[in-house]
């Protein structure tokens, strides 16, 4: 197999080369962007021909003879006699051919062409993950640094999407300089509450959100503890919409009787505009929203119930630092409607790796309030920290790990995300 590779500063020019090289009908693998330009990888198309079997024509029967007596005499030359010799048959790409042969009804002609397009894709992925497998392997040579920060932040949990775009701007050094250049890009990038001091100050409601189990209603406790510490109980309100679960509204009764503070119940949009009417004259409102999945409907209605409530409100989501990073994908997709005023990590002690839950709010660019590290009210809450959270991300992890991936398994981690095309494509002349 002769797989052409072609660099060129733009796609138009690459495809000028790859038609002078190997013709209108060769079959471009991949593509993707390198330095300096785009690199294609094709075959020509008498290299995929070979894979076809060649079709092969059942024998003609010979015409029985009538009787001798009944058979006029034949007077020409034997050569006109005998049928006309077929002409061989002109060489054709294997697109035509393929186009041919599924054109023509036949029995065996869509099996065939079925065969050929799967052996294609089956062809096109052992040489996509052969290429990926190549392109890290030669990556530690070419580029160590790059190797190592795609290396530890994939081993910390973070995505590939953010690993790429920080690969992307990494500048030319050492593997310890590269390291710390990530970390320290990783800082700047992530944003935080800078005091508490402006946020219970100033005041207003506030709403929590998030999932089933993302400590929604300790966390309201926490902070109401916090404004009763600052301005007193009589300057704080306790409202809850989680009416659903059995005695849900319960807990937040017993902190709020601790703390000397009135929990106000509502269940609609109407309920919450009268609560928060005669609340006006309060420093602070605190919102425990019911829980529900991400993928429930009831999430977009509830977005919609606080922002017709007659007053701003500013919605803090909750994200669980012990879930995987597609699930707090799916999270802050679903409650990022009409946007949100920032987040809250919750359950950080119970983490056993801080990338996914840090890797999200740095690509959504959420401002981190809190940190909340337990279930000691209001102890177990502090503001977020950018050096302790990243040190603690990149902090060594058992070998032992069965989510830890090797050196030679991160090419298949990586296959297909550094811009390798999912189908090929012919070029046409």
């Amino acid at each position: 197999m002769n797989v052409k590779r072609i660099v060129a500063k733009t796609s138009r020019e690459a495809m000028r080369e790859l038609r002078d090289l190997l013709g209108p009908d060769a079959v471009i693998l991949s593509n993707r962007s390198v330095e300096g330009g785009v690199e294609v990888l094709a075959i020509p198309a008498d290299d995929i021909a070979a894979l076809t079997p060649p079709v092969v024509e059942a024998p003609r029967a010979r015409p029985v003879p009538r009787p001798a007596e009944a058979r006029p005499v034949d007077v020409r030359p034997v050569e006109a006699s005998m049928p006309p010799r077929a002409e061989p048959e002109p060489a054709v790409t294997f697109k035509r051919r393929l186009i041919e042969r599924v054109a023509v009804p036949s029995e065996d002609g869509s099996q065939l062409a079925q065969s050929v397009i799967s052996e294609i894709k089956s062809l096109h992925s052992r040489l996509e993950s052969q290429l990926a497998d190549l392109a890290w392997r030669d990556l530690p040579g070419r580029d160590p640094a790059g190797a190592a920060v795609m290396r530890d932040m994939l081993g910390a949990g973070f995505s590939p999407v953010l690993a790429r775009e920080l690969l992307e701007s990494l500048p030319r050094g050492d593997e310890e300089q590269a390291r710390a250049w990530m970390r320290n890009t990783l800082m700047k990038r992530m944003q935080i509450v800078q005091s508490e001091n402006a946020l219970l100050d100033a005041g207003g409601v506030f709403a929590l959100m998030g999932p089933t189990g993302a400590g929604k209603t300790t966390t309201t406790a926490k902070l109401a503890a916090r404004c009763v510490v600052r301005h007193g109980a009589d300057k704080l309100a306790l409202l809850t919409t989680d009416s659903y679960r059995i005695g849900g509204h319960e807990q937040l009764r017993i902190y709020g009787k601790i703390l000397g503070v009135t929990v106000h119940a509502v269940r609609d949009a109407a309920d919450l505009r009268l609560a928060l009417a005669e609340l006006r004259n309060k420093h602070m409102v605190l919102i425990d929203t019911v829980g529900m999945s991400q993928r429930d409907q009831a999430v977009a209605e509830q977005v919609e119930m606080l922002c017709q409530a007659g007053k701003p409100i500013k919605r803090l989501l909750m994200l669980n630092a012990t879930s995987h990073g597609d699930t707090l994908e799916e999270v802050v997709q679903a409650y990022r409607l009409r946007g949100l005023d920032g987040c809250v990590m919750t359950k950080v002690d119970e983490a056993a790796s801080l990338g996914p839950v840090l890797d999200c709010a740095i690509r959504h660019q959420l401002n981190v309030h809190y940190v909340a590290t337990g279930q000691r009210v209001p102890e177990d809450l502090h503001l977020a920290n950018r050096q302790y959270l990243i040190h603690r991300a990149f902090k060594t992890r058992l070998q032992a790990s069965p989510w830890q991936l090797d050196d030679s398994e991160l090419a298949y981690a990586l296959n297909g995300g550094a811009g390798l095309s999912r189908e090929s494509a012919v070029i046409h002349g």
